[in-house]
C-alpha cells in the first residue's frame, strides 16, 4: 500500500494500462488463433484474413505491446502457413 499520493496514483494508473495492454494482446492472440483455423478450411478467407492479421500485428508493435522483431517473426510465420496451404 502506497503511502504517498502520487504513488498510489501511479499503482492506480499501473493497473488500469495493465489491463489494457492485456486485452490488447489478448485481441492480438484471438486474431492469430482465427487466422490459423481459417487456414486449415478455407485458402479464400485465408487470404482476406492474413492481411487483416499482419495489420493487427503492426498496431501492436505501434503500441508498444510486442517487440519489433517478435512481429517479424509472428509475419513471416504466417505467410509460410498461408504459402504452405496454397
Amino acid at each position: 500500500m502506497p503511502n504517498i499520493k502520487s504513488a498510489a496514483k501511479r499503482d492506480q494508473l499501473s493497473k488500469a494500462k495493465n489491463a489494457v495492454n492485456k486485452a490488447n494482446k489478448t485481441a492480438l492472440k484471438t486474431k492469430i488463433k482465427k487466422f490459423d483455423a481459417l487456414v486449415q478450411e478455407d485458402k479464400a478467407a485465408a487470404q482476406a484474413a492474413y492481411s487483416d492479421t499482419v495489420k493487427a500485428v503492426d498496431q501492436a508493435v505501434a503500441k508498444g505491446l510486442i517487440h519489433k522483431n517478435n512481429a517479424a517473426r509472428k509475419k513471416s510465420r504466417l505467410t509460410k502457413e498461408l504459402n504452405a496451404k496454397a
